[in-house]
């Protein structure tokens, strides 16, 4: 009796076989990675826009006055025991269309891509769209705080992050 072994044609069909499932496991693998890495990229601008939030807060609620830029931040005034003033600002990230970095640098004024970057992945240049100081009412300054936070840099998945700040120090008028 001879010996007995497979024939090449059986090795190249399981050969093929076994590529087929390989690249579909693969497939599937890098898919999962691709999720995976979005994912924590999402993570980490959300959370990043929540501690902006928060220092914001810290920043507005020792202040006793806001002055608004233009169009992309604004001044928190506040007095020399809390430190000093304080300017926040968005700048536009090179390359991208819909994509700004948010800024805060000690003193009245914050020029594109200057300061400490607190945030990024916005998709709005002006999160500070509205300072209230009414006057007849008593009440106390409001700063109002919009982040849209997106890694695709549209509105698609945006997440939304949204406060009206009350400038506790502020003259009730």
């Amino acid at each position: 009796m001879g010996e007995a072994g497979y024939s090449i044609v059986e090795m190249i069909t399981v050969m093929v076989i076994m590529s087929i499932v390989f690249a579909g496991i693969t497939t599937v693998f890098v898919a999962g990675s691709k999720a995976q890495a979005e994912q924590d990229r999402r993570y980490q601008a959300q959370l990043a826009s929540r501690v902006a939030l928060d220092s914001i807060r810290r920043d507005a609620h020792c202040a006793t006055d806001v002055t608004p830029f233009a169009t992309n931040g604004v001044t928190v005034k506040r007095p020399s025991g809390c430190g000093g003033d304080v300017s926040w600002c968005t700048a536009a990230v090179a390359n991208y269309s819909n994509r700004y970095a948010l800024y805060r640098q000690l003193g009245s004024s914050c020029s594109a891509g200057t300061g400490v970057k607190v945030a990024d992945y916005l998709t709005v240049a002006n999160a500070f769209p509205a300072y209230a100081h009414e006057t007849g009412c008593g009440c106390l300054a409001s700063l109002q705080v919009i982040f849209a936070v997106s890694v695709k840099g549209d509105s698609r998945g945006a997440y939304e992050l949204t406060d009206k700040i009350y400038l506790r120090n502020s003259t009730r008028i």
